[in-house]
């Protein structure tokens, strides 16, 4: 029997990416123990074509947006593709693309888009730093600790891990907002690229 525990939120997240139902995500999340991945290839097995991993689908249209901060002194350029020109223009998808970039400027430490994104050899250098401040403590605690702090650290400068600075999105996380949108055009939505101006640095 597995021991993850499978959060409403990572269920609608599998379901937003698969179109499957509640009940079908969360008993292939918990097969899967936790693994997406996985969860999306026991649902592809299980129910053939009707399952679709969107997150296959090439997103070769979409939009550039800039927002330039009050004052002038920060400014973002982002990149977000989806499937189609029709949902490139759509309000929406537009919209999120802003939001994306205003909390780009408010968000100074974030570097990547996705934690794949980061740079193994950064990860490593900074496992290293963990590892030499955890050596003190038991050897059975270590592995948690560095695997925590890695985790906390990645959570820092991954954009789709922030969590929305602005109120209205209840502490959303970006993820979310792009799964939710994912959902509702049935396209691929995908941030590309981001670059984050700041005068002085």
């Amino acid at each position: 029997m597995s021991t993850v525990e499978i959060s409403a939120k990572d269920v609608k997240a599998l379901r937003d990416r698969t179109g499957a139902g509640m009940m079908d995500c969360k008993k292939a999340l918990t097969d899967a123990e936790g693994d997406v991945e996985k969860a999306i290839e026991i649902l592809r097995v299980k129910q053939g074509k009707k399952i679709q991993d969107l997150g296959e689908r090439a997103a070769t249209e979409g939009t550039v947006q800039a927002y330039v901060h009050a004052g002038s002194k920060v400014g973002v350029l982002i990149e977000v593709d989806c499937n189609t020109d029709f949902v490139a223009k759509n309000d929406d998808f537009v919209t999120f693309a802003r939001e994306v970039a205003m909390q780009v400027a408010a968000s100074p430490t974030v570097a990547y888009v996705s934690r794949e994104d980061v740079p193994a050899e950064l990860r490593e250098s900074e496992s290293r730093i963990y590892e030499q401040e955890a050596a003190e403590k038991p050897e059975n605690v270590r592995e948690k600790i560095v695997a925590g702090k890695l985790d906390s650290w990645l959570s820092t400068i991954v954009l789709l891990e922030q969590e929305m600075h602005n109120p209205k999105f209840d502490g959303k996380t970006v993820q979310q907002l792009r799964d939710e949108l994912t959902a509702a055009t049935g396209e691929n939505v995908v941030i590309r690229r981001f670059s984050r101006f700041a005068v002085g640095q």
